[in-house]
């Protein structure tokens, strides 16, 4: 059995994830019709080239199975294409779908019974990045300022939230890309740039990082 370690401090944070995409306006209306996103994902144009997994998923976690079909329905309406049907799991419960800009979401909870109706609320954002080396990049991201939340071993790391948004965790990339039921095979651009207060930085799998102000919660 793996144990967990945990950590409190204080630490640097993201303020902001940019997906770079075709078509920005035709981003914008699928976000917004699927997950109710508005400022808390920025989108920008582009055509770096890419193929297969970007090495990257984001996840809306919420509080409740209903909740979480309410999410995955409304972004294959959008135009959202399955991946992975919500189902039941040793962790609770969740589906996984790939945007028409072909970034994967995950949505997913603890909890495997619902307490009241579906809603289109989420409790947090979880950017995680499919990594080489778990532990190298673990140490990569402490030396810039993170502190760790969780840590198991060298398979999955995540890291303290700040005020921002979205919280960064780590995992191997070949088992991120099982978790979200596609070929760890990719090449070309990762089309995101991750905006925080650690400064601007390439980390050891490509992830590009920009200098940004702390985004402020409401």
């Amino acid at each position: 059995m793996v144990m967990a370690s945990t950590a409190s401090t204080a630490s640097a944070s993201i303020a902001s994830v940019t997906l770079d995409v075709a078509d920005p306006t035709a981003a914008e209306r699928f976000y917004t019709a699927a997950f109710g996103l508005d400022t808390q994902i920025r989108l920008r144009a582009s055509e770096a080239p890419t193929t297969g997994f970007r090495g990257f998923t984001l996840s809306l976690t919420v509080s409740q199975p209903a909740t979480v079909n309410s999410l995955i329905d409304t972004a294959i309406e959008a135009g959202a294409t399955p991946l992975k049907p919500a189902a039941k799991s040793l962790w609770g419960y969740g589906g996984v779908v790939q945007a028409p800009d072909g970034t994967i979401w995950k949505v997913a909870t603890s909890a495997k019974k619902d307490t009241g109706p579906a809603t289109r609320r989420f409790d947090e954002i979880v950017l995680l990045l499919g990594v080489a080396d778990v532990a190298a990049s673990k140490r990569f991201y402490v030396d810039r300022g993170l502190a760790v939340a969780k840590s198991f071993g060298r398979v999955y790391v995540e890291f303290a939230a700040g005020p921002g948004p979205v919280k960064l965790a780590l995992y191997r990339r070949r088992a991120l890309a099982k978790d979200a039921g596609v070929s760890p095979d990719g090449t070309g651009s990762h089309r995101l740039a991750i905006g925080g207060d650690a400064g601007a930085f390439t980390d050891p799998d490509g992830f590009a990082w920009e200098a940004v102000a702390p985004a402020l919660t409401h």
